[in-house]
């Protein structure tokens, strides 16, 4: 998959770019002569080793390729028009320590070049962390960015390109993050505008493949990531598009929106897409080399997720066309005071995942003292199907008490577990948690093979199926602590003998036109089965 989804971008763009002309090639010996990147201007094109890359696997090059993009920074065309170049990568492999972006650089990696992170030696290695954030709001990666393979800070007019590979064999996930010499993401920005990321193929990430804070009008295109942790965190940002992209985190999460504290304030991540893209948690590597193995039912991480930090909170997002497999469903999460609101996600497809949805208003509250508990609001979710997901967690919907979730409208959705639970097999009275880490099993086994539904308001299920592959003897809805809830034109299975919903205190319920239940209306109820 990564080397036709590559080979595709590279002929369409060399076909615009060249327009038919000769390829002009590199200066150098026959062996390494290779065709330019696309552009209209070979002067501004810096091949990294003309100033000393090595490419064999071995020599560290991160110097070479500084100089390369110092030179480019400074190069202007002699007709005018914007400074900056394209530091080129021909066929090689290129060990590396940090690589510092500057403004209006482009970094391309040709068919064939693959830029290896390199292991550390006697503490010397990638640059020393910067002080960073200065406070305990975030984990270690999330407060640093200078001790990565690729980093950039207070840069406009980035694009790292393809169709090489950026390989992170020498990079650290999880222990060892701190020691000195350590890098821990392949690409990290910090406060960036106009950045494009298309093409590439990302191995073994370190703590996180990607990391934007507070970077503005932002593309990322056509990747392939397969690695042990986080594949794309976008953390405080704006105006951002996330496409054709197929992220395989079997161990963490694919695509990730945060608004930490990391900046020293509360930022928003706001006007996002997320569209045409696969996450899953296929074994490592398996997606990069196309066997696509896993010898797990569930429990495999790699979904799309807002939060866990959550300061500034989510606003105008929209995601669609999406496939979810081996993995987590939608995860949709304000915990530490931030608002969640106006979110559209629709056409989606998932197999074989754990709580395909997943809407979760708490009270963590890790930030600043004096921060009120967010909102979580606005959200439409249509056009899904769900297929043998995990039955232990069904769909759930859970603000905390006095604090509900509001006005959340899911229709169209085809939702089946794998069924063959009973309620003695769950905890019928799941903790509120309130202050907890939110996470997909935080809840244990839930009381309801279709959604669990706790502190809502204003929640309406329109042509809805809820279905379980093996018999399940729990109902299809538990709803407690509800308001304004309306379902209609819905279809769930029943086993004789076991209620469709389950409500506990409940007010202005209403179903019509739905399977099996007869059309109800209720003001209130303290407990009833339908």
């Amino acid at each position: 998959m990564a080397k036709s989804m590559s080979r595709r971008r590279i002929v369409t763009m060399g076909a615009a770019g060249m327009a038919g002309a000769a390829l002009p090639l590199v200066q150098g010996t026959a062996a390494e002569a290779a065709p330019r990147p696309p552009t209209d201007d070979p002067s501004r094109v810096f091949d990294v080793r003309r100033f000393g890359a090595k490419g064999d696997g071995v020599t560290i090059d991160s110097g070479a390729v500084n100089r390369a993009i110092d030179e480019a920074a400074k190069a202007r065309p002699p007709a005018g028009g914007g400074a900056g170049g394209t530091v080129y990568f021909p066929a090689g492999t290129y060990a590396c320590y940090s690589i510092r972006l500057k403004s209006n650089v482009a970094l391309y990696l040709a068919q064939g070049a693959t830029l290896l992170a390199a292991k550390p030696v006697d503490g010397k290695g990638y640059d020393p962390a910067e002080p960073g954030a200065g406070n305990p709001y975030q984990d270690y990666v999330h407060s640093h960015w200078h001790n990565s393979l690729i980093w950039g800070e207070g840069l406009t007019g980035v694009t790292i390109s393809g169709p090489g590979v950026i390989d992170g064999k020498g990079l650290v996930g999880g222990p060892g993050e701190e020691e000195p010499g350590a890098g821990t993401k392949a690409i990290a920005l910090k406060l960036c505008r106009n950045v494009m990321i298309r093409d590439i193929t990302i191995l073994n990430g370190g703590s996180l493949a990607i990391l934007p804070t507070g970077v503005d009008n932002l593309r990322i295109d056509n990747l392939v990531i397969d690695t042990y942790s986080d594949g794309i965190n976008l953390d405080c940002c704006r105006n951002v598009r996330i496409s054709g992209s197929a992220i395989n985190t079997p161990n963490a999460d694919a695509i990730v929106l945060k608004s930490s504290y990391a900046l020293g304030k509360a930022r928003a991540t706001e006007n996002v897409t997320i569209d045409n893209c696969m996450v899953s948690g296929y074994d490592l590597g398996t997606l990069y080399d196309g066997t696509f193995k896993t010898a797990a039912s569930y429990g495999r991480t790699g979904r799309i997720k807002f939060g866990t930090e959550s300061n500034g909170g989510f606003t105008n997002i929209a995601i669609s066309n999406v496939i979810f497999e081996h993995c987590r469903g939608l995860a949709l999460q304000t915990v530490d005071g931030g608002l969640l609101e106006d979110v559209t996600i629709s056409n989606i497809t998932m197999r074989q995942v754990q709580m395909p949805i997943f809407l979760r208003l708490g009270s963590r509250m890790r930030g600043p003292a004096g921060a009120q508990i967010g909102k979580l609001r606005r959200v439409s979710i249509s056009d899904v199907i769900v297929h043998n997901a995990d039955p232990r967690y069904p769909s759930t919907i859970s603000g905390i008490p006095g604090h509900p979730i509001e006005d959340v409208r899911i229709s169209n959705i085809r939702h089946s577990l794998a069924g063959g639970l009973t309620p003695g097999d769950v905890n019928q009275n799941p903790p509120e948690n309130e202050g907890a880490y939110p996470e997909t099993t935080m809840f244990g086994p839930l009381p309801a093979y279709g959604f669990f539904i706790r502190h809502a308001k204003g929640i309406t299920l329109d042509n809805v199926e809820v279905r379980f592959e093996e018999r399940d003897t729990r109902p299809a809805y538990a709803l407690r602590d509800v308001a304004d809830a309306d379902f209609h034109h819905n279809r769930a299975d029943k086993v004789e003998g076991t209620p469709t919903f389950v409500l506990d205190d409940v007010d202005d319920f209403t179903v019509t036109t739905s399977r099996p239940v007869p059309d109800t209306r209720l003001d209130h109820t303290g407990h009833k089965e339908l």
